[in-house]
């Protein structure tokens, strides 16, 4: 067993601190990696804060990781010290399941194992994220990490990368298609980059102008303010998927209603209160509102291949383990541009 430096969250009130966590011993099947960098995406505070359910504290969160192979256990194949790698939102599942057999772990029918806050089913612990000096995984659950991507900037790949490519590869976005994003934030910019290089024509729906230069910069058509009613008037019927990245309570049906016939809404946001639509906002142009998670593994691989590929990073601001309250009250008033990466090195 190795002791590692941390930040955990004590309680859903109290401010993370610095602490120290016991990863498990290697396991045959195992990857032990030492941590570079990791992201701080909204859910890790929903999570340290209650919102989505009770945890059990201690709580170190961040499932967006990305480092170098330390060790490896004896049955080890596809990953060898030194490697360059990354671990998402999930480190393990059944295996066995329908879905698990399609590669969809991220919906295995017997729960997936979460990075952090899920049962590790080796030894039977509470997982614990990557706001951390090392993590041990199983290697079925670690990534390949393409050299040309910058591994200071590739963590939020992980989390947001991910949750925004799997629906636009699901609904078969490509050249032609016609997209719109909601929200300018650690997803909704992904969401722009993501589409555009699949080659669609994206509108970014954002409450104000004031991020416009950065969605025509990344490759958007237009962006326009929800604020103002008109914006719901001229769109009408325009799009063939709208990308709901806000995690906050929207007027759905006023959403609903950009959508041309057989249109969907997909929700990656997760806001913590219910959302309402009504019936006839589906109806008469046979809508589908639908949800999505983030990918399977082979799903996030070809991600991270695609975003090598086309030279896709998400924007991000590095800080220190010390910054990390702070960052959370930034995220909160949506004060970054667009994600924070903590640099691990930070917390010996």
């Amino acid at each position: 067993m190795r002791t590692v430096n941390a930040y955990a969250a004590p309680s859903a009130t109290e401010p993370l601190v610095k602490t120290t966590i016991t990863r498990r011993d290697l396991g045959p099947n195992d990857v032990e990696i030492d941590i570079a960098y990791a992201g701080i995406c909204h859910s890790d505070i929903h999570t340290v804060r209650g919102e989505w359910g009770p945890i059990q504290y201690p709580q170190v969160v961040g499932h967006e990781i990305v480092g170098h192979v330390s060790a490896v256990g004896s049955d080890v194949t596809k990953h060898q010290v030194g490697d360059r790698v990354g671990v998402g939102c999930m480190v393990n599942s059944c295996g066995e399941c329908e879905q698990c057999v399609a590669g969809q772990e991220q919906y295995c029918l017997k729960g997936n194992i979460q990075t952090y806050a899920g049962v590790d089913p080796a030894d039977g612990s509470i997982t614990q994220g990557g706001y951390s000096e090392a993590v041990v995984v199983n290697e079925d659950f670690v990534l390949r990490v393409p050299e040309s991507l910058d591994i200071e900037k590739v963590a939020p790949l992980l989390c947001a990368g991910i949750t925004t490519y799997s629906p636009l590869h699901h609904w078969k976005v490509g050249p032609g298609s016609k997209v719109a994003v909601v929200g300018m934030g650690g997803l909704g910019h992904m969401a722009v980059k993501i589409a555009v290089a699949l080659g669609a024509e994206v509108t970014v729906l954002s409450q104000t102008t004031s991020k416009q230069e950065d969605s025509l910069r990344y490759g958007a058509k237009a962006h326009f303010a929800t604020k103002d009613p008109a914006t719901f008037e001229e769109l009408a019927q325009s799009f063939e998927l709208i990308i709901n990245t806000v995690s906050a309570k929207l007027d759905m049906k006023a959403y609903l209603g950009l959508l041309k016939v057989d249109g969907t809404l997909v929700n990656v946001g997760a806001p913590s209160e219910p959302l309402e639509v009504p019936a006839f906002a589906l109806i008469p142009r046979r809508l589908s509102w639908a949800g999505s998670a983030i990918g399977g593994i082979a799903e996030t691989q070809e991600m991270l291949d695609f975003c090598a590929e086309h030279g896709i990073l998400p924007e991000t601001e590095l800080i220190s383990a010390d910054q990390i309250n702070e960052a959370y009250e930034r995220v909160l008033s949506s004060d970054v541009r667009y994600r924070f990466v903590i640099d691990a090195a930070t917390l010996a």
